[in-house]
């Protein structure tokens, strides 16, 4: 027999599969194992993509594997990878890295493996042995023996109870008074931590039923049949209760399920729930697990012992037998989408495999985007599901106003203060400002590697890059014209912080963005939000996704048109998708709530319908828009973007590449030159085809025949299909 191995290289130019042959031990080898083979003088490691009785070339000429490793890869993981590599223009050996059990590494060097331990256990010679005086025992060999009549023990415990060494041990085995086995440790479960109310098991109301008994219908129904289902339910809705009966369902059918949420970091509470609910079932896969805490949840998953997984993007590829639902929670959030090569859409990748394996796709929102609404079959959840209204919004005008405070939103903070209350304030904006200019020169501090300004973090007495994390002293004087007068421009959630905490004074103040969430968690954070009585959270988008804290009375979003300025087709939605989902945040319990949005522009439309919870009528002009101009879903989009170190060859590359994709195919937007980034010069071109894959085969193919090009080898190459 023949295996087509792919070696997990990151050489673009390598065409794979190569063929082995396997023999001996090897001989039974299937698609999906994994193999260390010899490959251009080295030891590789290898992914088995096919079983075949022969090769084309002379059994002579062919390698044998080396070894093989004991985990292996489901066939159907991988034929989801190589379609990744393929639809989203990376190499095989990239899209196989996404299935490969965590800790496996692309190396020969150590990997995670399943964890193995010694145990010792009393014989019945052991046992008489301790019965008889005239035995010869020392005393900490006598003390083993006795720690282990009543129950067996992992050598390294007895070590630690009896106070013997491992030499002993051995004795003691060698004169049969002891046994020895190795086996392999149960998986170890990692700590969730349950942030914000956990909701009682109740009756679903109409809405709920009627969205429930569609997706079981949809489970049950023959093959061949639509699946693919968006529920659309206002903030606070229930979804979550829908999802955690449709996966009790597909349980019941004897079916798995993937749930994913947009950061695992960010939403403790659905992890939480599921585990209340479903208990060891559950599996939980996302990068802040140790790599030991990921390989015995992935082994979990792929022996059947849990049959749920809960995590963000990279849970699409859990290892799961037949899965019978996948949710993607908060379906419109960008975290779906990967930034590094390969570039997928993980609701893409959802998509695709739920309709390989017949299971029902579950894409929930309150603000979903155009294309699930013009994809997917719309199951609607209008209410709460507590009956309560949804907060009124109030929308308020920046011009002229001094300050990052408007009046209105200072008199709704001190109704919180006085009330003892709770508040959330967005500002998606970290540091404390936004860059440092000299009063006399008009000198700014920008990155030297980068075509950006730096941000001031002042209580680390930092400037710093939020592109590729340069950071240097806070300056007392300008190098240029030695003026101490270096004046601070705009606010971030630093600033904004130490202003509140005047402003509601004796009410606590807590923080949440990407620099408090690496020094402290954003679990920490969350928790102390909602253990205080009451208080004010501060931070980043951060603090809009998916939170439910049923004492917040007050939500405020300042600078909300700030995205709108952004030069991107989705600016709209995302500034709708942030305003609605902060302003869910509020009034979710008795005391009701209301929201703020400062702007510079109330009237915009993406506030306007924010403001009136009119995601149906946002949609609907989004739509229309994105009609006209052929962007998704009535169109496709594909960006390329070619960097160098030194100016001129990432323009040549993209100019060459433009050159190689035919009219006929696409449309060809660009080069356009990038602002520098990681020192690193770049030229970006943007495809839209009407034709999706004819559209990413004529990128690959042009991509890689520059690519191959020596003319061109100063370029490297990014390619992204569906940009975010």
């Amino acid at each position: 027999m023949i295996a087509k191995v792919e070696p997990l290289t990151s050489a673009r130019a390598l065409r794979g599969p190569f063929d082995y042959l396997l023999a001996g031990a090897h001989e039974h080898v299937g698609v999906g194992a994994m193999l260390v083979v010899p490959f251009g003088g080295r030891r590789m490691l290898g992914v088995v993509v096919e079983v075949a009785e022969k090769s084309e070339l002379a059994p002579e000429r062919l390698a044998e594997p080396l070894s093989a490793l004991e985990a292996d890869v489901p066939a159907e993981l991988v034929r989801l990878g190589l379609w990744v590599a393929r639809e989203y223009v990376s190499t095989p050996a990239r899209g196989l890295a996404l299935v490969l059990p965590p800790g496996t590494g692309t190396g020969t060097g150590r990997r995670v493996t399943a964890r193995r331990s010694l145990a010792a256990t009393l014989t019945a010679a052991g046992r008489a042995a301790l019965g008889e005086e005239g035995e010869r025992l020392g005393a900490r060999q006598r003390a083993a023996l006795t720690t282990l009549e009543a129950a067996p023990r992992r050598v390294s415990a007895l070590v630690r109870e009896a106070g013997c060494d491992h030499a002993g041990i051995r004795r003691l085995e060698q004169r049969g008074l002891l046994s020895l086995e190795r086996s392999i440790e149960p998986p170890r479960r990692p700590v969730v931590t349950l942030v914000g109310s956990s909701t009682p098991v109740g009756r679903l109301n109409g809405a709920q039923e009627r969205a429930l008994a569609e997706i079981v219908g949809r489970m049950d129904a023959p093959e061949g049949g639509e699946r693919r289902l968006l529920l659309h339910g206002v903030t606070g809705s229930g979804k979550t209760e829908v999802y955690l009966r449709a996966v009790a369902a597909a349980l019941e059918r004897g079916r798995s399920a993937i749930v994913l949420v947009p950061e695992i970091a960010l939403t403790p509470q659905t992890a939480g729930r599921f585990l209340e609910r479903f208990g060891d079932t559950v599996a939980i896969l996302h990068s802040r697990l140790t790599a030991r805490e990921r390989f015995d949840e992935w082994s979990r998953l792929r022996s059947g012992e849990a049959r749920v997984c809960v995590g963000p993007r990279s849970a699409i590829f859990a290892p799961l037998a037949r899965v019978g639902l996948i949710v993607v929670d908060e379906e419109h959030d960008g975290s779906y989408k990967q930034e590094g090569d390969p570039r997928y859409d993980a609701r893409t990748v959802a998509e695709r495999r739920a309709g390989t394996c017949g299971a029902v796709l579950l894409a929930g929102s309150a603000t979903p985007r155009p294309e699930s609404v013009a994809r997917h079959a719309r199951l609607l959840l209008p209410e709460r599901a507590d009956g309560q209204r949804l907060p009124a919004v109030e929308t308020v005008g920046m011009a002229g106003i001094a300050g990052p405070l408007h009046p209105r939103t200072r008199e709704a903070l001190e109704q919180v203060r006085l009330r003892e209350e709770k508040a959330i304030v967005l500002l998606n904006r970290r540091g404390w400002s936004n860059f440092l200019a000299c009063g006399e020169c008009g000198r700014a501090w920008g990155c030297p590697h980068c075509d950006v300004t730096l941000v001031l973090h002042r209580a680390e007495g930092r400037l710093a890059c939020h592109h590729c994390g340069h950071s240097e002293r806070a300056p007392r004087s300008c190098p240029e014209c030695g003026s101490v007068s270096v004046s601070r421009h705009g606010i971030g959630t630093e600033r904004l912080h130490s202003e509140l905490k005047g402003l509601v004074h004796p009410l606590p103040v807590f923080r949440l963005d990407a620099d408090t969430a690496a020094a402290d968690g954003v679990e920490a954070a969350l928790e102390r939000f909602d253990r205080a009585p009451s208080g004010v959270l501060v931070g980043t988008q951060m603090v809009a996704k998916g939170h439910d804290f049923p004492n917040v009375t007050l939500g405020v979003v300042l600078d909300a048109d700030a995205t709108l300025r952004f030069p991107d087709f989705r600016a709209e939605e995302r500034t709708f998708a942030l305003v609605a989902q902060l302003a869910g945040r509020s009034g979710r319990g008795r005391l009701g709530g209301r929201v703020v949005v400062q702007a510079l522009d109330p009237e915009a439309r993406a506030l306007v319908h924010a403001q009136a919870h009119d995601s149906e009528g946002f949609v609907r002009g989004e739509l229309e828009r994105r009609a006209a101009l052929s962007y998704p879903p009535h169109g496709n989009l594909i960006r390329i973007v070619c960097s160098s170190e030194e100016p001129g060859p990432e323009g040549a590359a993209a100019e060459a590449i433009r050159g190689l994709i035919d009219p006929a195919v696409a449309r060809v937007l660009g080069p356009a030159p990038l602002f520098r980034r990681n020192g690193r010069e770049r030229a970006q071109l943007v495809v839209k085809a009407a034709d999706r894959a004819a559209g990413i085969a004529a990128v690959r193919r042009a991509v890689e025949t520059v690519a191959a090009d020596r003319a061109h080898r100063g370029a490297a190459y990014a390619v992204d299909v569906d940009p975010q």
